[in-house]
């Protein structure tokens, strides 16, 4: 009887803990220039792969779509066009402070 009471209650913990691990998988970002040489970045819990004028992360955790991690993107790519996952992307206003830090 504690064997299922156990059991059920670590399927219950990871039922519940299960969205924090989710990822919003992809995501996508365009520079408006393109890039010299491929880099990469790690920012917001997501390693994004740069190259000419565009970078994407893969399995990226739903926190790393934000305008954080945007900033730290644009410090060390440069300005940045669009920041967008699979579900969403980031407004107009999110993108302009973003690109506030930009590197030139």
């Amino acid at each position: 009887m504690k064997l299922r009471t156990l059991t059920a209650a670590a399927v219950l913990a990871f039922t519940v803990s299960a969205p924090a691990f989710a990822s919003d998988g992809k995501i996508s970002v365009s520079l408006q220039a393109p890039l010299a040489a491929k880099t990469k970045v790690v920012a917001g819990g997501a390693v994004f792969a740069c190259a000419d004028a565009a970078c994407v992360a893969y399995g990226a955790p739903a926190r790393a779509l934000s305008a954080a991690t945007c900033k730290i993107v644009a410090k060390e790519v440069g300005a940045i066009s669009a920041f967008a996952g699979d579900r969403k992307a980031l407004e107009a206003a999110d993108l302009a402070r973003c690109n506030g830090v930009a590197a030139n």
